[in-house]
């Protein structure tokens, strides 16, 4: 689990690059942060597998796909503003 963990700061690091200090420290302190960051980047890795036909799915399950992992981001993007401020 730690390869998954690492791998997931990696993809929300380079999601949010001005904000990988505060990523860090949300992923330790905030948990609803941290299942949103956990589910944005397991959704990300489900899409790249099935438009790779790792995985199946069709064109509509990829696209629900990708704007439930855009609405993750928009909310992600939100917290991460909030603790800035």
């Amino acid at each position: 689990m730690g390869d998954q963990s690492s791998l997931s700061f990696i993809t929300g690091v380079s999601m949010f690059p001005e904000y990988r200090e505060l990523i860090t420290r949300l992923k330790t302190t905030d948990r609803h942060f941290t299942n949103l960051f956990d589910k944005h980047n397991d959704l990300d890795q489900k899409i790249k597998n099935m438009e790779s036909h790792v995985e199946s799915g069709t064109p509509e399950e990829i696209e629900t796909l990708k704007k439930e992992k855009l609405h993750l981001k928009d909310e992600l993007y939100a917290i991460l503003k909030k603790a800035e401020a």
